[in-house]
């Protein structure tokens, strides 16, 4: 009794249309072989998040360089769709990124993509698995550009640059931009590190945005364990306590 192969659901996220364009034609030539389906296209990241919640793709092929957030970062924030989907990477990278690649199993296509290299990223990505998100930050060396919130069904991507304070509570990561309030689980001692230059501790449970730090106030502090000073954010009415052992930063940004 033979079984009938599924089509494969292929999606194209390059910023250059004649790069999509052409990965479309080869996309083709390979079907005569192997059965696919190309289920679309997206010229930017907050574009292919928004298309793959409502259309859900096996394969990811993810061109890396593109402006607002390179491909590695999208690759990150696909891994919290409910069925993340493999990630094929399409690159001009130079030969040291690539060793980078192998090392860690990811599978690449150098551009100018080939018929015959597609063809067998393709067939090898049936019994892939989707990369780890830990593996997908070893490769950047940069800070993501948008934190990823899963909420209600969908995938929300916050600027960094938008947050004014990232705070602990329970297992959760609260996010605080100046609309509002967003939850996130992530470990907050991971995030400052990678975001290390944008945001300074002021409390064992809280990271403010140094930008945003408009001044500093004498307050009650907490109970056993204020100095009493309190930080006030920019475009936010809350002010933020500050630990005894963190109100160094009261002169250092006052």
């Amino acid at each position: 009794m033979s079984t009938i192969e599924l089509a494969l659901r292929v999606f194209i996220v390059d910023d250059e249309p004649p790069a999509r364009n052409r990965l479309r034609d080869l996309l083709h030539d390979c079907s005569e072989q192997l059965p696919l389906e190309v289920v679309g296209e997206a010229g930017n990241g907050q574009e292919a998040l928004d298309k793959l919640m409502e259309t859900p793709a096996d394969v990811v092929l993810l061109d890396i360089r593109m402006p607002q957030m390179d491909g590695i970062e999208l690759a990150q924030h696909l891994q919290k769709l409910p069925k993340p989907p493999v990630v094929i990477f399409t690159t001009a990278y130079d030969s040291y990124a690539i060793n980078a690649f192998e090392l860690r199993a990811i599978d690449y296509l150098l551009k100018p993509i080939r018929l015959g290299r597609l063809f067998e990223a393709l067939t090898r990505a049936r019994q892939a698995v989707p990369v780890q998100t830990e593996v997908l930050r070893d490769l950047l060396p940069e800070p993501r550009k948008h934190l990823s919130i899963h909420e209600r069904g969908k995938i929300h991507l916050v600027p960094i640059e938008q947050v004014l304070f990232l705070r602990a509570e329970l297992k959760y990561v609260t996010v605080r931009t100046a609309e509002r309030e967003y939850l996130l689980e992530e470990s907050l001692t991971a995030m400052e590190k990678e975001f290390a230059a944008r945001f300074v501790r002021i409390h064992r449970n809280c990271l403010v945005a140094k930008d945003a730090i408009e001044g500093f106030e004498k307050g009650g502090g907490e109970e056993g364990e204020g100095s009493g000073w309190m930080v006030k954010l920019k475009g936010l009415d809350e002010l933020l306590a500050i630990s005894r052992r963190q109100q160094h930063i009261v002169k250092e940004f006052g």
